[in-house]
């Protein structure tokens, strides 16, 4: 049996360390097995409409699993419909995009569902948006929501771009959603940058995260996102805890309860007044 720290889905500690150079796609010859076929899930709105999910086959990005996390923030998302009605919204580390494509349903103003720019996972994206018979249009400029490849860290301008001329000031997506990200340790940074980069600096803009943490003698590298968050001058409030019936990946070892844990935060901006205090706390100091 493999020691802890080398099991749980292949998801080696420092996996993302050389994602921008590829290096995820360069594996030993016959390090995995063959490739399983694509699969496809399926998630039942609460008024009955269904949503199918097309997933690629193995991916060494994950992007193969229907994470517990996207499940959790699309239900919180369909019991509170004002968080992504009318806003505008990017999903980044998507995978199959199903957060998105709820958010579009729910009636978002747009929505920009990206992962990693491997050509198999845009196109199952897209092949989930084009497939939701909720979102069929006649002409695909008339959707509100779009499917791109994006590193994490990268430029803005091409994410931004799907939005259109903003006024000065109010560059940005009113909603983030990160969805089952934290376990790539090595790349907190680059999403920090990416919520400061993407994310509206207006009053109501927020990334939600949503995780679990799989690796449960992991689960302080997990939580020290939330550290660097705060350091880099975010707001960071916690607004979801659920237990599941059973851990996503049942034969993983360790605590079981931890793996069937999704908890859910909000990262935000602070508010003047909050700005105000923290200089006044850091001036007493």
């Amino acid at each position: 049996m493999s020691k802890p720290e080398e099991v749980v889905n292949q998801v080696p500690e420092d996996e993302g360390s050389d994602i921008e150079a590829g290096g995820l796609f360069e594996d030993p010859p016959d390090f995995y097995p063959p490739s399983p076929p694509p699969t496809t899930e399926h998630y039942t709105m609460k008024d009955g409409s269904d949503i199918t999910l097309h997933l690629v086959g193995h991916s060494p990005l994950e992007a193969h699993t229907l994470w517990n996390g996207a499940v959790i923030i699309s239900q919180y998302f369909e019991e509170h419909p004002e968080e992504v009605k009318d806003k505008t919204v990017l999903e980044i580390g998507a995978a199959a995009g199903l957060p998105s494509l709820v958010a579009a349903v729910l009636g978002a103003k747009k929505v920009v569902v990206t992962d990693f720019p491997d050509p198999d996972i845009v196109e199952v994206m897209w092949k989930n948006i084009r497939g939701c018979p909720m979102l069929a249009v006649d002409r695909e400029e008339d959707r509100n929501i779009v499917a791109d490849g994006y590193v994490w860290g990268a430029k803005k301008e091409p994410l931004l771009a799907h939005l259109g001329e903003q006024p000065q000031g109010e560059e940005g997506f009113d909603i983030l959603i990160l969805a089952d990200l934290l376990f790539r340790h090595s790349e907190h940074s680059k999403l920090v940058d990416t919520i400061q980069f993407t994310l509206k600096k207006k009053p109501g803009s927020k990334a939600f995260v949503v995780f679990t943490s799989y690796r449960p003698w992991l689960q302080h590298k997990d939580l020290a996102f939330f550290d660097l968050a705060r350091e880099r001058g975010f707001i960071v409030d916690k607004f979801l805890e659920i237990k599941t019936e059973k851990p996503l990946f049942e034969n993983d070892p360790g605590d079981e309860e931890i793996r069937k844990t999704v908890t859910g935060w909000t990262v935000r901006w602070p508010t003047e007044e909050e700005e105000k205090a923290a200089a006044a706390a850091k001036a007493k100091a």
